[in-house]
């Protein structure tokens, strides 16, 4: 019989060997190094779900689905057949994903730089961003389709991913972290009350009034990043989004609160965010947001003041 202190010795043993072959296959995991073989598959799936979703993305801003005309429908044909009190105006919001999809050029990039920190940075957040191609290629399907139940629940699924790449890896450099992390979450947050309204057809008087209070939650979460993080960049997102949003509804509903309402939250968070932004613009930051860290200060609040 082997003594009590072998069999847990060997019990912590096991659980440890568990421990690291989790580590090993788990994708969202961080890691010290990658080798050679994980930064070629990040490098091929990264450029290879970006393309996917500007093709269907530019496809279907161009074209409805083929199959069936009824409830079928391009990206801003449905948002205009669909205009809730969250309708986004096409040009602003198209705007602001051509800026991102061409800063997601810069951070594919930056898995071949010689440069291997800013590789092991890029790498990091490279499951994140692949799975966020991967969910907003289906979101696009199913909300052009008027699946939009559907498409909201890949929305949330794709908010927790983003959220977790966000609150892992907040002190990614600036060029990683706008097109990868803030842009794309500042996006998807106003993305749920985009689907939202439109999945419970949202156009009665009590749904718009709820509409005037929901927005609201755009300006908590804006000043959560700003006041927390000292993140403009979610700020100045989501200050684009509300200008998307307050333009819809001022062309489509000129007497109503909606477009009031989405224009000062865009009015405050550009202001905060220019408060909170200018410090490390002028120089006055000790510790700029573009800086690599290292592993320990990842976390810290961004632009944190010593």
């Amino acid at each position: 019989m082997p003594e009590d202190g072998s069999v847990q010795e060997q019990v912590q043993r096991t659980g440890h060997e568990v421990h690291e072959a989790v580590h090993s296959i788990n994708p969202f995991m961080n890691r010290s190094e990658y080798p050679r073989p994980s930064l070629i598959s990040y490098r091929v799936l990264t450029a290879l779900s970006w393309l996917l979703v500007v093709i269907t993305s530019i496809y279907y801003d161009l074209r409805r689905p083929t199959e069936g005309a009824h409830h079928r429908s391009t990206i801003w044909g449905q948002n205009h057949r669909r205009h809730t009190p969250f309708a986004m105006n096409p040009i602003i919001t198209s705007l602001y994903w051509l800026v991102l999809y061409i800063l997601q050029i810069g951070y594919v990039w930056h898995l071949y730089s010689g440069n291997s920190t800013y590789v092991h940075a890029a790498a990091n957040v490279g499951s994140h961003f692949i799975a966020h191609n991967l969910l907003l290629f289906g979101f696009i399907h199913l909300w052009c389709r008027s699946h939009f139940w559907l498409a909201e629940m890949l929305l949330i699924i794709n908010f927790a991913n983003l959220s977790a790449a966000y609150f892992r890896h907040s002190r990614t450099p600036r060029f990683i972290h706008i097109p990868v992390v803030s842009g794309p979450l500042a996006w998807n947050f106003v993305a749920l009350y985009w689907c939202g309204a439109a999945a419970v057809n949202a156009h009665s008087l009590p749904a718009r009034i709820l509409a005037n209070i929901a927005i609201w939650g755009i300006l908590f979460y804006g000043a959560f990043f700003l006041v927390a993080y000292k993140d403009y960049t979610m700020g100045f997102a989501l200050s684009v989004l509300s200008a998307a949003i307050g333009v819809s509804q001022f062309l489509t509903h000129v007497i109503a609160f909606q477009w009031i309402f989405a224009f000062v939250i865009m009015a405050v968070l550009f202001i905060l965010s220019v408060l909170v932004g200018i410090p490390g613009v002028i120089g006055q930051d000790p510790f700029k947001r573009g800086a690599v860290v290292s592993e320990d200060r990842e976390r810290q609040p961004l632009l944190q003041d010593e």
